[in-house]
């Protein structure tokens, strides 16, 4: 589908092809210009952020960052690999999205909490093989480092993912379903609801941030935990990281 043929009236689409671009996928020194602070005990999270706040980022990391600014909505486009992301598109997330590593600003908390993102992928076998039976296993649970560890870090708003089961092995009438099916929900994607996280407050930071006690009180005669990571020992909630509002 070509990248316009689904905008919606009023919206306007930038794309990163990092392919195109040949990307550099390793994050490194060559990152921060004019030299890290402590380079006997390198932190790339720290020393990414200082160089952010100091203007010194490397101009490829820069310009991506522009984008995400002007941004409203980010959607990640890409075949899954090894159960996440090809290498090139998880060395833009630790590059371009490295500086938002602050504890006081995470989560619910974070820099992108005004913004949308979600990820659309294709997978290489049938949607059997990524649930709760499936050799694989639940796709929510494979899930859940992307959208919250990385998504969700950062403050985005996760919409659902777009997942297009198997397409390869698929007859063209079933993929130019997929797409018709993705080109609608495009029409009205900032419409929908995000996926549900447990917020920053529903932790205690002077205790490691483990769940507060009100909380576990309030979700204890639940039958399911609160979410896929924080699941209290219950079954985890069904497809909390495939559908809004669970």
């Amino acid at each position: 589908m070509r990248e316009n043929a689904a905008v919606p009236a009023g919206c306007t689409v930038e794309v990163s092809d990092l392919y195109a671009m040949k990307f550099k996928a390793a994050a490194t020194t060559e990152d921060i210009t004019g030299g890290v602070k402590d380079a006997e005990n390198f932190s790339y999270a720290k020393e990414i952020k200082l160089a952010s706040e100091e203007g010194r980022l490397a101009d490829d990391i820069k310009k991506e960052q522009e984008k995400l600014k002007e941004a409203d909505l980010v959607i990640f486009q890409f075949p899954m690999y090894w159960s996440s992301v090809p290498a090139i598109m998880k060395g833009w997330m630790d590059r371009v999205l490295g500086f938002t590593y602050a504890q006081e600003k995470r989560y619910s908390e974070g820099i992108f909490k005004d913004k949308k993102a979600m990820l659309s992928f294709t997978t290489d076998c049938p949607e059997s093989v990524y649930s709760d039976t499936g050799i694989n296993g639940d796709i929510n649970v494979t899930l859940w480092p992307l959208q919250n560890g990385i998504l969700n870090y950062c403050g985005f708003q996760v919409f659902a993912p777009q997942i297009f089961w198997d397409p390869a092995t698929g007859s063209p009438e079933s993929r130019s379903s997929m797409l018709e099916g993705w080109r609608t929900r495009l029409q009205n994607l900032c419409g929908e609801a995000s996926v549900y996280f447990a917020p920053l407050d529903y932790f205690d930071k002077e205790k490691g941030f483990l769940l507060k006690p009100e909380v576990k009180e309030k979700y204890a005669s639940k039958e399911s935990g609160l979410t896929v990571g924080i699941h209290m020992g219950k079954p985890l909630p069904a497809n909390s990281q495939t559908k809004a509002g669970v």
